[in-house]
This record gives C-alpha cells, sequence and structure tokens, in this order.
C-alpha cells in the first residue's frame, strides 16, 4: 500500500505521530508500505520517499507539480492495492487523489484529522468552514477514516455518504505508555505535578490554564509543567515561568514524553477546538486523572473516565477542577485508574490498526463494507 502522510525525525505533533505510528504497525503485521512525505530526507528508502513541496510545513504544505506523477508511476510500479492519505497532506494531492486513484484502479481511504465543535465560535465558524471545502472530496474517497461519532455526524451533514465514513479514532501503544515509575518528578523537586503537553497556540488555552493553577495559591511543593513549542511560546514563558510554572519546550523524544506523562498526578488539555488529541490519549494511557475540553472527539473519549469542562465556562470550571484535584487525592488516583482503562478498552493503537487492515482488506476485495465499519457502541 502508499501512505501520504507526515514525516519528522524527532516531531511530537499528532498528525506527524498518527502517520509514524499507523505506518511501523502496518508493517509489524506484514504489509508492505510505501511511506510518502514532504519532509526533507538525508537519504529516500525504498520503502520511503521524499517529495519535493514548493512551500513546506507539515501543517500547510504546496506540492511540486511532479508529485501527482510520482504517486502515479510508485502505485504503477509497484502494483499498490490500497493508498491512505493522512489530510492534509498538500491541497492540490488531497482534492485531485480520488480521481487519480481511480483512474488507476485502486481504492483510496482518506484521514481526516481537521478539529471541530459545534459550538458557535469564531474558531468553530473556521473548522465548520474547512469541513464545508473538504466534504465535496471526501465523498468521492472510498473510504473516509474519522475520530468520533460526532465528528462522523458532522461529515455526513455536509454531504460525505454515511457508509463511506468509518470511526477509527487515535490510537496509542498502550504497553509503552502506561502507569510505571519515572525520576522525571523527583527532578522538579515537586511533590504534586500538573501538566499539559501540546502545541503552544492561542486555541490551547495555555494562559488559561496558568492563571488557574496560579490562582489556586499553590503550595511550594506543586508545579505546573508545560511541554511544547509554538507561536505562544516565548510569550508564555516571559509572563509565566517562574517556580511555580516550568516550560520543557518541544519533547520530542519519546522516552522523555513518556517519563513526564507517568510523572503527572493531574493533566489538563483546555483547548478551544480538537480533533481528537493524541496527548489526552496518552496521558490517559499512564493511568494520569484526565481534565478536558467538550470540544472535537475529546469530550465524547474522556466522558465518565476524566473531568470534561464546557469551553463557554472555562475559567470558573478549570479553577474549580483543578482545586478538587489538588484537594482530594484519592479521587485523583480514581480518575487515574478509569483512565488507563478507558484507553485500553477503547483507544488502543493495536486493535485501531486492525480495523484499518480490515477496511483496506474489504476494499481491495471490492466487497461492500458498511457493516464492518460501524462505529462501536462504545466509542
Amino acid at each position: 500500500m502508499a501512505w501520504l502522510g507526515h514525516h519528522s525525525a524527532g516531531g511530537g505533533d499528532g498528525l506527524l505521530t498518527y502517520s509514524r505510528e499507523s505506518v511501523n504497525g502496518l508493517r509489524a503485521r506484514g504489509a508492505k508500505v510505501f511511506f510518502l512525505h514532504h519532509a526533507r530526507a538525508a537519504e529516500e528508502a525504498e520503502d520511503q520517499i521524499a517529495l519535493k513541496s514548493i512551500a513546506s510545513g507539515h501543517r500547510y504544505i504546496i506540492s511540486s507539480p511532479r508529485t501527482k506523477r510520482r504517486i502515479a508511476e510508485l502505485i504503477k510500479r509497484e502494483r499498490v492495492d490500497v493508498v491512505h492519505a493522512s489530510l492534509s497532506f498538500s491541497p492540490s494531492i488531497d482534492f485531485g487523489l480520488p480521481d487519480l486513484c481511480h483512474e488507476l484502479g485502486v481504492p483510496v481511504v482518506a484521514t481526516f484529522h481537521v478539529p471541530f465543535d459545534s459550538r458557535p465560535s469564531v474558531w468553530s465558524a473556521t473548522s465548520g468552514a474547512i469541513y464545508r471545502v473538504y466534504s465535496q472530496s471526501l465523498a468521492a474517497y472510498d473510504r473516509v477514516v474519522i475520530f468520533s461519532q460526532a465528528q462522523r455526524d458532522l461529515l455526513v451533514h455536509h454531504g460525505v455518504p454515511a457508509e463511506s465514513v468509518a470511526v477509527v479514532p487515535n490510537g496509542v501503544d498502550v504497553d509503552r505508555y502506561s502507569p510505571g515509575p519515572t525520576p522525571f518528578k523527583a527532578s522538579t523537586g515537586a511533590r504534586l505535578l500538573v501538566g499539559y503537553l501540546g502545541r503552544l497556540d492561542a486555541e490551547k488555552n495555555v494562559d488559561a490554564l496558568a492563571r488557574a493553577f496560579l490562582d489556586l495559591g499553590p503550595p511550594e511543593d506543586a508545579q505546573l509543567v508545560v511541554a511544547g513549542s509554538g507561536s505562544d511560546r516565548r510569550r508564555l514563558e516571559r509572563r509565566y515561568a517562574g517556580p511555580y510554572i516550568r516550560f520543557l519546550g518541544q519533547v520530542t523524544d519519546e522516552a522523555l514524553r513518556i517519563a513526564v506523562l507517568r510523572a503527572l498526578d493531574v493533566f489538563v488539555l483546555p483547548s478551544t477546538v480538537e480533533g481528537l488529541s493524541l496527548s489526552l490519549l496518552e496521558a490517559m494511557a499512564c493511568g494520569v486523572a484526565t481534565v478536558a475540553t467538550d470540544v472535537g472527539s475529546d469530550g465524547e473519549a474522556l466522558q465518565g473516565a476524566g473531568l470534561v469542562l464546557d469551553p463557554r465556562e472555562l475559567d470558573g470550571q478549570l479553577r474549580l477542577a483543578l482545586r478538587t484535584l489538588v484537594d482530594f487525592p484519592a479521587f485523583r488516583e480514581e480518575l487515574g485508574r478509569r483512565a488507563r482503562e478507558r484507553a485500553r478498552e477503547r483507544f488502543s493503537l493495536a486493535r485501531n490498526l486492525d480495523r484499518l487492515l480490515t477496511i483496506y482488506e474489504e476494499l481491495r476485495a471490492g466487497r461492500p463494507t458498511r457493516a464492518a465499519l460501524q462505529c462501536d457502541a462504545s466509542v
């Protein structure tokens, strides 16, 4: 198969992680996967192909005019059975890939990651416009992989055929991401750690988290750790870095990422808009008491296993959630246990890779897939 996705030697962003973990997992199951991406590579392996781009950053890429030709040549030369694109790959490819693959007689799958929220806001209006623009193209894909029932309903509302939409959530390796000992907490000198891992951009609301944490009047042995990089990083560091709030920068080493997550007593994701956050699922898999806003698919994933906040009442609810979790350690432990169990039951990478393989096999065989692709009642 050919996988069109996102690549970086050490990147920890969700899009990068999704492609890396999916490709590695499919290969481990015996699939021959050609990984096509736009990252600059020192050398090009037989099954990893770096494509040229006119403008490149893994969030917005303008492909070279030769990209479609290279994809077509690979499909024909290697007799590819299925093509899977992690969108957005690049606009010119996203919208033209179904026609290209169908001309060559190959089924094509898309995973659609774009964040969304159903509540009226600037962010939801922006994401809603993107969904409307993409829906016509997504309707031409043989299968569209999304992360939750709410996201499925949104795409169907915009005209994507219901039978072509498959709910396959983000997955986490629950053996690697698991509770366990870690030296990280001792290195901070803190007794209690609250943490955030993700992009430091305006829609992530790390400002609100920092304010809420400081408003608690935290004891000297409590600390908020913030891991990530983005457009807001320098401003946040200038304003909040100090004895109570520690900025780690971008954590690209997976062993360190796991060590940080295992050390946390509370994980908070206060975003205004999301898809289905991998850092949220990773924290849950590590058995951390988790707090997240009810945006995108995050609330659906966490409901009953953590604290889900209304983003319209974020400041007040965030303060209450932090105060409750700081003051009641037994409640923290119970939420951590529930979060771990939820991750194992619904968001195991192994289980979700099995779902992808089922989709590929049925498309390749030309059999109807609607029954096999119905959303599990538990998802």
